[in-house]
């Protein structure tokens, strides 16, 4: 490899085969990848799916790390570690999975082609993502959006809830 390090975010997310595991495996699968080290984890957080209401909730982690691979080639690790967790080829937009990966930054890359867009198109509004990533990077400058306090402090916080500090009903 030898290419020069990075920092790079990685959205963790998952609601099926207990969706807790699912995301946590996925974590520490993360950090045995070549030429990636996972330098932070976010606690785990619940979300509610967006588009279909008839599937169980996520369970959502932000994954700091740094990383040799190009963003591309990142993005191929990823889909691969999702096909290893049995994730299908196809995928459904805002269905239920096994596993979703995004990767949410790669250093200070903006770059939106067919296969890639960066930062991930979603970041802003996604509150399932912000509030984990706000935990471990949240003077995180994300370039053209602005730094990720800021970015958390726009989004609702009703759909998305800390694991460890939801009480059960």
């Amino acid at each position: 490899m030898g290419g020069v390090w990075q920092p790079a975010y990685i959205g963790l997310g998952s609601n099926l085969e207990d969706p807790r595991a699912q995301v946590s495996r996925a974590l520490e699968r993360l950090g045995t990848l070549e030429g990636v080290y996972l330098a932070l984890c976010s606690p785990l957080y619940g979300s509610r799916p967006l588009g279909r209401a008839d599937q169980p909730d996520f369970v959502n982690a932000v994954a700091g790390v740094l990383t040799e691979l190009e963003p591309l080639a990142l993005l191929h690790t990823l889909r691969e570690l999702e096909r290893s967790f049995g994730r299908p080829a196809a995928r459904e937009r805002w269905g239920p999975r096994i596993l979703d990966l995004d990767l949410l930054v790669h250093g200070r890359e903006r770059r939106a082609d067919a296969e890639l867009t960066l930062p991930h198109p979603g970041l802003a509004q996604r509150s399932f993502v912000l509030y984990p990533l706000a935990e471990i990077a949240p003077d995180l400058d994300v370039p053209g959006l602005g730094r990720v306090s800021a970015l958390k402090a726009r989004v609702a916080a009703e759909a998305v809830w800390r694991l460890d500090d939801r009480r059960a009903a």
